[in-house]
């Protein structure tokens, strides 16, 4: 049998050790098992899950638990690649080992696009939420885009330890915001209290148009977008090279999320929907603020903004962390400039932190020139990232699940359940998603358009980095 990490020359390409050379091992197991928590719970369900229930009703609960059941794959797919080889490079180093250069360059730059598109929206929404508070509504926002920009961009250039520590209060912050509404929630369901004039339980449902109260069509159009809550579950995939030991506790960090998308995402709508009526949920307010408000506990407007502040300095924070090593990962491999492997004295990848930050300066511009339309600029060019991303791990786990197959590879220990057919069926989800994308006019679809000219872009790319 051959060993994890090695592998037939003619059939896996063989990577050398460079990927992690340099790196402190400064992640501990309390902040990767927050990592693979926050990675999954993000303002999508703190503040999106207003507008959703808006269109979809009580069958966003059904939507969640479909999209979380196929993130959970995909992650339990980047966890049996982590197993054969832990790497800061994480599925851009995957995907060079098994699907060559080629793929490579595809997948680190649409994942840089993903995360540089994000940020923006991060920064943006971080403005956009400091304007909340009355004593700062005359402060322009790209003032306070700017000032979460330095503070985040300090904390990661400080060294990884930092970059641990500011993510395990920021997901701790996001799981006890969470778990306090599912106390209080359960306790007024259970002790039949009346919610803003309406008595609890699942009759609500049923008298409020049922489970599909716009029919069948609005909850599928809806997966499109629901699936992007779950962006940043291959965080810890990243995270996993700066950390000791992390064949011992990652598969069951990876296999805690199923249960925690199962309770957050999914039982969360389900006790919102049986407190209120689904129509007393509106975009832009959290539905949680709308419930707590119901119950007329002052302040806790206050409150939730400061969460779901939180969760977008969380994401911006993840954004700044794994753009720097997949790009230095990628200039170690030849399909990035070479500058961008440059390492600071505190082994964090400057320069590719500072080309993604550079990035995120248009987007403090655009918070200074077109502050009304930022969003809309930007988040569609992210879903492309995510998309390809996680078709890329499901990619490289079933050419390495091969390879194991044949016995060129140990096993790893942790394989992907029902592999290969449930990565092919996963694979096969993202399609769909692709298409349902293709059917959200206008937004979905000029993003599925402008595929074929970010698809040029990469060729161009890829030809002029050949020559140099």
């Amino acid at each position: 049998m051959i060993p994890p990490g090695t592998a037939p020359e003619d059939d896996v390409h063989i990577l050398p050790d460079g990927d992690d050379e340099g790196y402190h091992k400064g992640l501990g197991k309390r902040q990767i098992q927050m990592i693979a928590i926050g990675g999954a719970i993000g303002t999508g369900l703190f503040l999106g899950a207003g507008s959703r229930l808006q269109i979809a009703g009580p069958s966003l609960a059904i939507v969640y638990l479909v999209c979380g059941f196929f993130s959970f794959l995909i992650l339990r797919a980047l966890g049996e690649l982590v197993m054969y080889r832990p790497t800061c490079g994480s599925f851009v180093s995957y995907t060079r080992e098994f699907l060559g250069e080629k793929a490579s360059f595809v997948a680190g730059w649409l994942s840089f696009l993903n995360w540089a598109m994000t940020g923006i929206v991060d920064i943006t929404a971080v403005a956009l939420y400091m304007h909340f508070w009355g004593t700062f509504e005359h402060v322009p926002q790209w003032v306070f885009a700017l000032g979460a920009l330095g503070i985040v961009t300090s904390m990661n250039m400080i060294g990884v330890k930092w970059f641990g520590e500011m993510e395990f209060w920021f997901s701790l912050i996001k799981v006890v915001a969470l778990s306090l509404f599912l106390i209080v929630g359960a306790a007024v369901l259970g002790l039949r209290m009346p919610v803003g004039g309406h008595g609890t339980g699942l009759h609500l449902i049923s008298e409020n148009g049922g489970l599909f109260p716009h029919g069948l069509i609005p909850a599928l159009i809806l997966m499109q977008g629901v699936v992007f809550a779950y962006s940043g579950i291959e965080l810890i995939g990243t995270a996993a090279g700066e950390c000791e030991d992390v064949r011992t506790f990652l598969p069951r960090s990876i296999n805690s999320v199923i249960w925690r998308i199962g309770l957050f995402y999914v039982g969360s709508v389900i006790l919102l929907v049986c407190l209120l009526p689904w129509t007393a949920y509106h975009a832009g307010t959290s539905p949680f603020v709308t419930f707590f408000q119901a119950l007329g506990i002052p302040g806790i407007d206050t409150v939730m903004n400061i969460v779901v502040l939180t969760a977008a300095l969380s994401s911006l924070n993840s954004g700044l962390y794994s753009t720097g090593r997949v790009l230095r990962a990628m200039s170690l491999g030849g399909t990035a400039p070479r500058f961008l492997s440059y390492m600071n004295g505190n082994s964090v990848p400057a320069a590719g932190i500072g080309l993604t930050v550079a990035i995120y300066l248009v987007g403090v511009v655009l918070n200074y020139v077109v502050p009304s339309q930022v969003f809309e600029i930007v988040l569609n060019f992210a879903s492309v990232g995510i998309i390809s991303t996680w078709g890329f791990i499901l990619l490289s786990q079933i050419r390495l699940r091969q390879a194991i197959n044949r016995g060129e590879i140990a096993p790893t220990g942790f394989p992907m359940p029902g592999a290969p057919l449930t990565a092919w069926l996963s694979l096969g989800f993202l399609g769909c998603v692709l298409f349902l994308m293709l059917c959200d006019y206008p937004a979905g679809t000029s993003t599925i358009a402008a595929i074929p000219i970010i698809g040029g872009i990469l060729v161009l790319g890829w030809c002029m980095l050949r020559r140099k």
